[in-house]
């Protein structure tokens, strides 16, 4: 079980431009969840995915999961059990490397590599397997550099590296946003499967109501800081777009957005 525990958030403290975005703020998520998270943009949905892997500091409370914290942890030492999907395609990978070096990276994750190759040839038929399980065709392209490869490509290689040794946690910080819709799609239903097969605990921030509501068993909609809508279960399932979109925009107008 992931928990953030009463956690207090402030930019630039001490000067004109001071801006408490989280005060006392508490979440959890129990495992297994797939939780979709939306709101405006400053209303602290990313702040949160960087505050759970350790990218930013907090000025206060706790972050813990199965009840021990992991607050003191810096993020490298957090991602032996979390993988992380960025919005820019690039972010996640090598482009001047191979495919195939660039899962072999991604296997070595949490491991020493000393002296020796980088890239393991017995792993080669692997990594064959993984990919061809995406179906996307890139099984024959192990030797071809990632910079090479569309966005979506890069992005369905980027979602398979997160997820490519043991972890419990995903973190998708709108993932499908710099893609087209047509390969948004593709991402979007890989990502379901992934999770779903793994058995993964996920959170994803996206700006596409749609996939809030058809994706995952619960969401989130935050607003400066709070979480102003909580469905999970049935009641998640029940909710349609327009609920979403009707609240989203109450919202806005009551923040003057």
């Amino acid at each position: 079980m992931l928990e953030i525990r009463d956690i207090t958030k402030i930019y630039n403290p001490g000067t004109v431009t001071e801006q408490c975005l989280f005060r006392d703020f508490s979440l959890t998520v129990p495992d297994g969840q797939f939780v979709s998270i939306v709101g405006s943009n400053g209303s602290g949905k990313t702040s949160l995915l960087n505050i759970i892997c350790g990218s930013i500091p907090t000025d206060g409370g706790d972050v813990l999961v199965d009840g021990k914290s992991i607050a003191r942890q810096k993020d490298y030492q957090r991602y032996a059990a979390m993988g992380r999907v960025y919005q820019d395609p690039a972010a996640g990978t090598c482009p001047n490397l191979t495919m195939l070096e660039n899962l072999s990276l991604a296997d070595n994750k949490g491991r020493s590599f000393g002296l020796g190759r980088g890239v393991n040839k017995k792993r080669r038929d692997f990594y064959r397997q993984q990919l061809q399980s995406l179906g996307l065709g890139l099984e024959d392209k192990l030797d071809v550099k990632m910079g090479a490869l569309s966005g979506g490509q890069r992005q369905a290689v980027a979602l398979l590296m997160a997820t490519l040794t043991p972890l419990r946690f995903l973190i998708l910080d709108e993932h499908t946003a710099a893609l087209d819709p047509k390969t948004a799609e593709v991402i979007m239903e890989l990502t379901d499967r992934v999770v779903r097969e793994k058995q993964l605990t996920a959170m994803m921030v996206t700006h596409n109501l749609r996939y809030a509501a058809e994706y995952g068993d619960r969401i989130l909609m935050m607003s400066r800081g709070h979480v102003v809508m909580d469905r999970s279960g049935a009641e998640k399932a029940a909710t349609s777009m327009d609920d979403i979109l009707n609240m989203f925009n109450r919202i806005s107008l009551e923040c003057g957005a």
